[in-house]
């Protein structure tokens, strides 16, 4: 009777074994696409023993060369950026900006606890207040202490969001509608034309005054100073989402329209089983331009009409004058820009959800 050596593993098993990593590693690749380090996927398949002489060549061009370039660029300008003098002094080299970002970062924390302590003082006020039969004098006293660098990120982020949802909730539909409609993207079109070129910097005027007008008061749900920066967003960044959804819509297989004709869809239907499917790959290349222009927008919204935002703390800055404050604002347009590149990488997340597209 024939045994078999238990020792001497089965290659099947072994091949089998393989084939499950590499499905892991090209699962996780997608995941590594969404946060900007598809660097890991080469990586990870050259320790498999995945052909490690290309992947090698993968991790040069996706992770070795954009750390060389960043560091060319970092060596340049700490060489360059001494020898340039301004009115506030020698343009700060990266080591100075980064002191300036721990400056920060520190000025932030302290202003957290400082709020943290006013609040408490403040509750434990409001309670003796009720302790002693005196519930008529209880106040809800604010913070009046200056802004922290990252609440101020943190109020750009919120006045973003706010403006670019009003504006895909206003792009979408009208999108939808001229992609179906020739007649409506005839009426639709013209305006988009004339539109679309207006810089924020001549539509903040015209919106401030109409929020003055209108929001007579600044105690309501939202700040006038908000609402004035959100819309102006709104108005900026609703054209590439407008146009791409109208072109996506536009564009469906013809084959599909028939089918549709066919089972008598109603308009409903039609536009939530065939077209938004179909478009929206183009739909989201749109959101993501518009996410862009409208981060773009909101800097320049807040620097020009003062409000609270990252936009103020560059124009803040820079009329300060201090021997810190051109640092400061290398900081803060390199926050600027990352926080750019993380609310690209957001919308993508959601693409890769949403579709199948492989846009990038």
């Amino acid at each position: 009777m024939t045994t078999i050596d238990q020792s001497i593993p089965d290659p099947r098993d072994k091949a089998a074994r393989r084939a499950r990593l590499f499905s892991r590693i090209s699962t996780a690749d997608k995941l590594f696409q969404v946060l900007g380090l598809a660097w890991l996927t080469p990586l990870l398949r050259a320790v498999a023993g995945d052909n490690p002489r290309a992947q090698l060549g993968e991790i040069w061009r996706l992770l070795a060369v954009p750390l060389i370039a960043i560091l060319g660029f970092l060596l340049l300008w700490g060489t360059l950026a001494p020898q340039v003098q301004t009115s506030l002094g020698a343009i700060p080299g990266p080591a100075a900006v980064w002191d300036e970002a721990v400056t920060l970062h520190q000025d932030a924390r302290a202003k957290a606890a400082d709020r943290a302590a006013h609040e408490k003082r403040v509750a434990a006020r409001n309670q003796r207040m009720i302790d002693s039969g005196q519930p008529d004098k209880v106040r809800d006293i604010p913070y009046t202490g200056s802004p922290s660098y990252y609440s101020q990120i943190w109020t750009s982020i919120q006045t973003v969001f706010f403006g670019f949802l009003i504006a895909s909730l206003i792009a979408i539909p009208l999108g939808i509608l001229a992609g179906l409609s020739a007649t409506a993207n005839a009426a639709i079109n013209p305006l988009v034309q004339i539109f679309k070129p207006v810089s924020p910097l001549a539509w903040l005027p015209i919106v401030t005054m109409v929020v003055s007008a209108v929001y007579a008061t600044n105690d309501g749900m939202f700040s006038k100073s908000f609402l004035v920066s959100a819309i102006t967003v709104t108005l900026c960044s609703l054209w590439p989402t407008l146009i791409n959804t109208a072109l996506g819509v536009a564009s469906i297989d013809k084959d599909l329209v028939n089918v549709s004709k066919v089972l008598k869809m109603n308009m409903w239907t039609k536009i939530t089983k065939l077209v938004l499917p179909s478009a929206l790959p183009l739909i989201f290349t749109g959101l993501r331009l518009s996410l862009g222009v409208g981060w773009m927008v909101l800097i320049a919204a807040e620097m020009l009409a003062q409000n609270p935002g990252l936009g103020k703390f560059v124009w803040d800055e820079f009329q300060n004058g201090s021997s810190q404050s051109l640092a400061k604002i290398i900081v803060a347009v390199l926050t600027i820009g990352i926080i750019g590149f993380l609310l690209d990488r957001v919308m993508y997340a959601l693409q890769s959800l949403f579709t199948f597209s492989n846009n990038r």
